[in-house]
């Protein structure tokens, strides 16, 4: 693949039955504007929508926590021709990333409107239903490539199971996807019936970063810069897996499969390695684990690679792959954000025919059930 791929993208299609096709784990489209949602939302819900808009525990006003210099966190090449904000346009979409690229599946990770972090639970519960049906009706039955998650807001846990069973009747989703920056770790007690559910219909649960859960995005507080917040995804999406093994999510849930979304997989070795060490030290503490942290990390959680950690000495990104596991890793390209990885150029470190067949597509096909 890494031959064709090198090439012109004009010079690809010939070749199209032989190399192999992207499964993209984090494709984000976007509203052209709220309005779009209007078909799927009560009168009621239009209304609020326009006179009161988002309640958030946020800080930050009129704006989410990335520079204004990367407006609505996009690539400058991303702006649809035909106006409208980057992911809006299908059309745009196909033409840019999903033709040139040759993805063959791409999984829709809505962040407009924050369904998560909604703190009016009422309206969160119409817009996480209304933002579920527009990525059928405006995407997925347009473009058979692209495959929707039930997004849910796992705040309201009650309201999050009953659109997990609406949504599932069809059929037509891959997955649930959740927010690690809740108002509580994830692993507490709270969310149980969300991973009951997600383990009963035998869809992932995956875990996109972002949120606004009213806490510090560090353990040190709130951050002076844009860097730092970016910086502190990985340390949210850290300290989730803790909660999650820890509080024994996969000891209680036994087939539940978890994916951690644009967190990156840099941190993932040694978040292991401290979490076993830690095991062996407070074992009766937590009896309701019956195995070492490591072990229940690499049998129930995937990563999405994007963004790439990207060390200086390419023999470093080999090992981490390899303390992490070919298998747990999906290729993701967080298209169309300004940090994304093309996948012609996305791993600095050479891998086997075999490696990126399972990183780029493999992995996602079976996990997914593509």
């Amino acid at each position: 693949m890494s031959e064709v791929l090198d090439r012109p993208l004009d010079q690809q299609d010939a070749s199209h039955q032989t190399r192999l096709r992207i499964i993209d784990c984090d494709i984000h489209p976007s509203l052209h504007s709220r309005s779009d949602l209007n078909p799927y939302l009560a009168k009621r819900w239009q209304e609020h929508m326009k006179t009161y808009g988002d309640h958030l525990r946020t800080p930050y006003i009129g704006t989410t926590p990335y520079p204004r210099s990367s407006p609505l966190i996009a690539r400058r090449d991303a702006w649809p021709p035909t106006g409208g904000p980057p992911g809006s346009d299908l059309a745009f979409m196909r033409k840019q990333h999903l033709d040139p690229l040759d993805v063959e599946f791409g999984l829709l990770q809505v962040l407009d409107l924050f369904i998560f972090s909604q703190q009016n639970l009422e309206f969160g519960a119409a817009i996480q239903r209304a933002v579920n049906e527009w990525q059928l009706g405006h995407w997925c039955s347009r473009e058979p490539r692209l495959k929707a998650a039930i997004l849910v807001g796992q705040d309201d846990t009650v309201a999050a199971v009953e659109e997990i069973d609406r949504c599932a009747k069809t059929g037509q989703y891959v997955q649930i996807n959740i927010c690690p920056r809740a108002n509580e770790p994830l692993g507490r007690r709270r969310y149980w019936p969300i991973y009951e559910r997600a383990q009963a219909l035998d869809l992932p649960l995956g875990i996109h970063v972002g949120g606004y859960g009213g806490h510090a995005p560090t353990g040190g507080g709130w951050p002076s810069y844009y860097c730092e917040e970016h910086q502190s995804n990985a340390h949210t999406m850290a300290a989730q897996l803790a909660s999650l093994v820890i509080e024994g999510i996969p000891e209680r849930f036994p087939k539940l499969k978890i994916v951690f979304i644009e967190g990156g997989f840099g941190w993932i070795a040694s978040a292991m390695w401290r979490m076993d060490q830690h095991f062996a030290r407070f074992r009766s503490e937590v009896p309701h684990l019956k195995r070492k942290p490591s072990e229940y990390v690499r049998e129930h959680f995937w990563f999405t690679t994007q963004p790439i950690d990207e060390p200086d000495d390419a023999r470093h990104l080999r090992q981490l792959i390899e303390w992490i596991g070919v298998d747990r890793l999906l290729f993701s390209s967080d298209y169309p954000h300004w940090d994304f990885d093309d996948p012609r150029f996305a791993f600095k470190t050479p891998l086997s025919e075999e490696e990126r067949r399972q990183i780029f597509n493999a992995n996602a096909r079976a996990l997914y059930k593509l």
